[in-house]
């Protein structure tokens, strides 16, 4: 996959793209991730980017010439026709399902405003997609792609090493995800749940199972609204009802 931001800082990107897994990611070839600075493709005198909102306020709105013509040269970098996200607080609402489908895709491009706003033009003619990582507003859309970035890249096939590694995450499911422990069995009187040591992998994952449900029922029960859910994992919601 290939990933290109369009971003005026740049620089706030190469700690989060050098470490970890991104970094991985690129240097196996699954990912290869690039930020270009719009204001190159600005053609003003000063590379200016912004202006001033027609009909007056506060703030300064993002040009539409700089993006239309980076978008433009990027797209032109890619064999197939990539989607184009829009990082903004206006965008749909972020989320696992989300990120597994834009892992699909074979190329990506991500805008990161700044200032009070984009040109609406850009929002009608540019983009595919508007997204936002949640009900609260960021200085600019830097930490934003971050975020999306790292959670679509960690999709791609290879990229944890195991393709499980990511299918129980919480939200994958439609669930939040089951307690973990490790080592030792019993730290300080705090003991692992007896059924983990059993070896008895059946029994293991009903108590993962339930433990999945239990949690969402107790910290995100909305989720529950929409998740696919069997006839035994009704019959044990009851039982948390009552």
């Amino acid at each position: 996959m290939k990933i290109q931001v369009l971003s005026l800082f740049p620089e706030m990107f190469e700690g989060v793209f050098g470490s970890s897994i991104l970094k991985k990611a690129q240097e196996s070839g699954r990912a290869k991730l690039e930020v270009i600075n719009f204001r190159d493709y600005s053609e003003s005198k000063h590379k200016q980017v912004d202006d001033y909102p027609y009909g007056g306020g506060a703030g300064m709105v993002l040009k539409p010439e700089p993006l239309f013509a980076a978008v433009d040269a990027v797209k032109h970098q890619t064999a197939k026709s990539p989607r184009v996200l829009l990082m903004c607080p206006q965008g749909e609402r972020f989320s696992q399902q989300k990120a597994e489908e834009l892992a699909k895709e074979e190329a990506l491009i991500i805008i990161c405003g700044h200032y009070e706003g984009y040109d609406e033009r850009i929002r009608e003619h540019l983009v595919t997609d508007e997204i936002s990582i949640g009900d609260f507003v960021l200085t600019g859309g830097e930490i934003a792609a971050m975020t999306v970035v790292d959670s679509v890249v960690r999709l791609l096939p290879d990229v944890l090493g195991k393709q499980a590694s990511h299918e129980q995450d919480s939200f994958s499911t439609g669930l939040l995800e089951h307690p973990h422990y490790t080592r030792p069995a019993d730290f300080n009187g705090m003991k692992v749940p007896e059924v983990l040591l059993s070896g008895n992998h059946a029994k293991i994952e009903q108590w993962r199972r339930e433990e999945s449900l239990k949690r969402t029922f107790e910290r995100r029960p909305d989720l529950l609204e929409s998740a696919t859910l069997t006839e035994q994992d009704l019959a044990f919601l009851e039982t948390l009802k009552n």
